[in-house]
């Protein structure tokens, strides 16, 4: 619920670092965006939408008894008259989600001493997760934020990967008073966008990656790019240290705009300019040997993960718990311990000829590429892949993640991912178009069925798109569906061991 509201809590505009129009006065008694939760005395946000402003809802918002309206300029004037008659302070901010989020860090007033926030298209999950198994190893109350809620030495559910603000820095509260030390945030374009984020206090940030995504959002490529970059123009101090893969798209501009606000970069990568230098794999059936160098020293770890893009995860994430303090010798002594996150590269299922399942959360062109590259070396025989492509979402990428899958996988199954209000059959046959030669199989159970079942000795299938996610959204209706557990129904079906 985007609301905040506590027994008997209430607060003045300037103890929310709040100004009224004509230097007005409210004591607050909440802060929400949603004018259905508005209780007497409480702030309404009212924030530009990409589709409704909610200036609409000021009236609503009025009539419920709110004792404080935040907008723009736009949402002032939309019942300008009405907000002269009304006795609410008025308070009109250039950027009013901005101005929300910092008040929403003061309305709740606490945050786990340590916070660390990573960007990127893809791997912000693993990399927030290993942080935090990472300070945990380390004897710290630690959680991560993100795609998969609130995991850790407390835990919650979250509904999007960065939340609005005020449920944010509520969950960030609660966290700390339950004695969390250590939090380490995955920071949405969207959320940093939105300015999601902002008033946390962040000691260091990390940049994994940037391909293509969310251009059903973000206009342009280079918007795409700028909104990530808002963690390190605006939201990292010039105190803190930025984490930068250096071997990823963009990843020496992102280094350069931290350089040029006088931050810290700590480099990860092959290149010579890491700090945090990767020299070496050797992939193992379980996991990969790596060799990496800091500090002019040479350190060789068994990483027991699968797929070499974990490799700079992991090395990321050592960068951002060496960036918040941590000691590099202890950070990398804990490497060998790290645990795979749930709906990333996870084996979930074996079937008796040896022939291993694997889920992954790719749902992007590279993320499809790079899990199927990662996972070859790991495999003697074939590779066999499961892809499809969300409704209601950037469509350019439907072709392009057909085209990553026949490029790296020597069998394709094309099916549903999420078709949402979209028809399904129209989704797949986009991601055809990349793939020509593959299997069309829209219910994602059979198709799931149908690759375990190709599976000879040595082979292994990777299912692509939903990774963590315990449901398939159909329509507006989101019905009970998990890839692990279907994968695990179709080994034991096709083996034989279902009673």
């Amino acid at each position: 619920m985007a609301a905040a509201r506590a027994s008997g809590k209430t607060a003045t505009l300037n103890e929310l670092g709040l100004t009224a129009a004509g230097g007005a006065s409210a004591r607050v008694t909440g802060l929400t965006v949603d004018s259905r939760y508005v209780e007497n005395g409480n702030l309404f946000a009212a924030l530009p939408g990409s589709k409704v402003h909610g200036g609409r809802f000021i009236p609503q918002a009025l009539e419920a008894g709110a004792g404080a309206i935040l907008t723009d300029s736009e949402g002032a004037r939309m019942h300008a008259q009405l907000l002269r008659e009304s006795s609410a302070a008025v308070i009109v901010a250039e950027d009013p989600r901005q101005v929300l989020a910092y008040a929403a860090a003061l309305w709740w007033g606490a945050q786990p001493e340590v916070m660390a926030a990573v960007t990127g298209t893809n791997g912000k999950t693993s990399v927030a997760t290993f942080t935090r198994q990472i300070w945990a190893r380390l004897g710290h109350d630690a959680c991560n934020f993100g795609t998969t809620g609130v995991e850790g030495a407390w835990e919650a559910p979250l509904s999007h990967t960065t939340p609005e603000p005020i449920t944010l820095h509520r969950v960030l509260a609660e966290a700390a008073r339950a004695g969390v030390t250590h939090g380490c945030m995955e920071a949405s374009s969207h959320g940093l966008a939105q300015r999601r984020l902002d008033g946390v206090q962040l000691r260091a940030a990390g940049f994994t990656n940037f391909t293509q995504d969310h251009l059903d959002y973000h206009a342009t490529f280079e918007e795409y790019f700028e909104a990530k970059a808002g963690l390190f123009r605006r939201l990292l101090s010039p105190e803190g240290v930025a984490v930068v893969n250096l071997d990823g798209h963009r990843g020496g501009d992102m280094a350069q705009i931290a350089v040029d606000r006088g931050i810290q970069v700590l480099g990860v990568g092959r290149s010579d300019r890491a700090q945090l230098r990767m020299k070496s794999h050797r992939y193992e059936s379980d996991g990969q040997i790596l060799r990496f160098g800091w500090d002019g020293r040479d350190y060789q770890v068994h990483l027991p993960l699968i797929g070499g893009f974990q490799a700079e995860n992991v090395l990321v994430a050592a960068g951002l718990a060496i960036g918040t303090g941590e000691s590099p010798e202890a950070v990398f002594e804990t490497l060998s311990d790290l645990d795979t996150v749930r709906g990333r590269m996870q084996l979930v299922a074996q079937r008796e000829n040896g022939a291993a399942v694997f889920v992954d959360y790719a749902h992007t062109p590279d993320a499809v590429s790079t899990a199927l590259k990662a996972l070859r070396p790991h495999v003697m025989g074939r590779l066999v892949a499961i892809v499809g492509a969300g409704g209601d979402r950037d469509a350019t990428k439907r072709p392009l993640m057909g085209q990553a899958a026949a490029e790296n996988a020597d069998l394709v199954f094309v099916t549903d991912d999420n078709p949402r209000t979209e028809d399904p059959a129209t989704i797949r046959q986009a991601v055809l178009m990349g793939a020509p030669e593959a299997i069309e199989v829209g219910d994602r159970a059979e198709a799931i069925l149908r690759g375990v079942d190709a599976l000879g000795p040595g082979d292994a299938l990777l299912i692509a798109g939903k990774g963590h996610e315990t449901g398939q959204i159909v329509g507006t209706a989101v019905y009970p569906f998990d890839d692990a557990e279907q994968a695990s129904v179709a080994v034991a079906a096709l083996d034989g061991r279902l009673a």
